[in-house]
């Protein structure tokens, strides 16, 4: 097994890679890329740990080398979310990026399974897709974006709410991966209950998690360690299921025929060809409902913005 962090000498991408090199299964091959030329430095300070997973870093323009032979492909390549900035600010800058690492793993590693970290995933996931469909090589059970942050978020902060042992709480996270368009389904978490005014102010504060982060560095940067673990825990369970381990089930944003929109995130079985099934994701409560259908126009303009800068 091969996985690839693409932005490896970033803050998420160092988190992200101290991680893996503690919990991938022994005799996987961790590869580090960025263009900055300190990441074969990460690799080096990284190789110092006792762990059976071997570790090499590249640097420079070309993703190349560490793309070739990849079965996973994390990607947290991209400029960090600074105060006053929103995840549509960073679209500028970040597209490109997504756009020409996109190239390279349709030239590389076309079969590798890609989880997009790279904000704003609503908009990043599609570039990616676009790109992938140009090549030929697009294969929608093998990409995915990362929305696990906004899962473990939620399981944190109803936990603190709840007085509950985070470890313990599951809360369903659907739709998108920005502001309104993340929607965590309340109603369905196992053993609480809450008000209608809990439910409200507990989903606003999961929508504007990020932002928490942002004002609280005070321009220091974003959420790289949370979305280091976030990242993590989806990359572990690519390589669980690809590896036929076990049976495991992740909330994803995937092109999975919703009714809702052309990228959507909802729980996926995950298997050894990526995505097996796309799963229903419950009976939603009424203001869950009306959360659903005032989100979905933002949510389709921004997947529509992604296809156009793409073609």
């Amino acid at each position: 097994m091969k996985v690839a962090v693409i932005g490896a000498a970033g803050g998420i991408g160092q988190a992200l890679a101290l991680l893996l090199k503690n919990r991938l299964p022994a005799g996987t091959d961790l590869a580090l890329y960025d263009i900055a030329p300190v990441t074969p430095g990460v690799a080096a300070d990284l190789s110092h740990i006792p762990t059976p997973v071997s570790i090499k870093g590249y640097a420079g323009e070309d993703p190349t080398p560490a793309l070739e032979g990849a079965d996973v492909v994390l990607i947290s390549a991209g400029v960090a979310r600074k105060p006053g900035m929103d995840r549509a600010d960073l679209f500028n800058v970040n597209a490109g990026i997504v756009k020409s690492i996109a190239e390279k793993v349709a030239a590389t590693c076309p079969t590798a399974c890609v989880g997009v970290i790279t904000n704003p995933v609503n908009t990043t996931v599609p570039i990616f897709a676009e790109e992938m469909k140009k090549a030929g090589v697009y294969d929608k059970r093998k990409l995915f974006g990362v929305t696990t942050l906004d899962v473990i978020r939620a399981e944190t902060f109803v936990a603190e709410l709840k007085g509950k042992d985070p470890s313990n709480i599951r809360v369903p996270v659907i739709g998108g991966h920005s502001g309104v368009t993340i929607l965590p389904l309340l109603s369905q978490v196992e053993g609480v209950s809450f008000s209608e005014e809990e439910a409200k102010s507990l989903t606003y504060r999961i929508q504007n998690a990020g932002t928490e982060v942002v004002e609280a560095k005070a321009g220091g940067g974003s959420a790289t360690l949370s979305m280091g673990q976030a990242a993590c825990r989806f990359g572990l369970a690519l390589v669980k299921a690809l590896q036929g381990s076990e049976e495991v089930i992740e909330y994803a944003y995937v092109d999975g025929g919703s009714e809702h929109a052309p990228f959507f995130a909802q729980p996926v079985k995950l298997g050894q060809n990526g995505v097996e099934e796309v799963l229903p994701y419950g009976k939603l409560s009424a203001y869950e409902q009306k959360e659903l259908a005032d989100m979905l126009p933002t949510l389709n303009k921004d997947i529509q913005t992604g296809v156009d800068f793409a073609k």
